[in-house]
């Protein structure tokens, strides 16, 4: 009876581990067991919010989802008028605001627009103004990324929440840019360069535009790109502090 209870107990030990003997890979990119303890249903997409366990109703200080998908928020902040569309002097100028430079802001303006345009045009026929349809920019997902946002344009937290577990070693809520990079090599996809540079091209310009004092990307940086209130945060800091150096 003891012997068959200890049987049983292994069986269910083994039904539920996330590591496997002769996949060195699963035990050195380990995941997070504990995730119902801090975020309702974390592996449930959520439409609207980006939670994680330190927020699990997402981003509340003044951003508005507006029943927009998380992907879409992502993206909204280029949306200088609110019209739905985002043409390219808009990226340009909404990387301006971030501060970049205006060498890097017209290179990645048209590395963006070339990426995302034609993909969520409503026809099949190109428009000369390279225009980028909110509505439709989860046709622009790129693969060989973290699965954190699914190809409906929803945040997953359980694929958050592995970026830190899998890939952060020097700080539990950080990252580096060699665990960055790392990340983005573990990620990619066989037979897909665009996603590959892709994926390192965001990360790296992610990491230029918010690390922090002592080279850390921090987790709350990632997780406010993932729903656009970084950069709105962002630029109204720039704005406040330019105001201030005017008076």
């Amino acid at each position: 009876m003891a012997e068959e209870e200890a049987i049983m107990a292994e069986q269910e030990e083994e039904a539920m581990t996330s590591v496997a003997k002769a996949a060195p890979v699963t035990a050195q990119r380990p995941v997070r067991a504990d995730l119902e303890e801090y975020i309702p249903k974390p592996y449930l997409a959520r439409a609207l919010v980006a939670p994680d366990v330190n927020h699990p109703e997402g981003t509340k200080d003044g951003h508005q989802h507006r029943q927009r998908s998380v992907l879409q928020q992502h993206v909204a902040f280029f949306d200088e008028n609110g019209d739905g569309v985002i043409y390219p002097w808009e990226t340009y100028r909404g990387l301006r605001r971030l501060g970049f430079n205006i060498i890097v802001s017209f290179i990645v303006a048209i590395g963006i627009t070339l990426g995302l345009s034609y993909p969520t045009m409503p026809t099949w026929i190109p428009s000369p103004l390279f225009p980028i349809y909110i509505d439709r920019i989860h046709r622009a997902k790129h693969g060989s990324d973290s699965a954190t946002i699914d190809t409906e344009g929803r945040f997953m937290p359980v694929n958050f929440e592995s970026v830190f577990s899998k890939n952060a070693r020097s700080r539990p809520d950080k990252l580096t840019l060699r665990e960055i990079w790392t990340m983005t090599n573990g990620n990619r996809l066989p037979y897909d360069p665009f996603g590959w540079i892709a994926s390192k091209g965001e990360w790296i310009l992610l990491y230029i535009l918010a690390k922090d004092d002592e080279g850390y990307l921090p987790r709350e940086a990632i997780r406010g790109c993932f729903d656009g209130s970084l950069f709105e945060f962002i630029a109204d800091q720039r704005k406040k502090k330019a105001h201030g150096k005017q008076h």
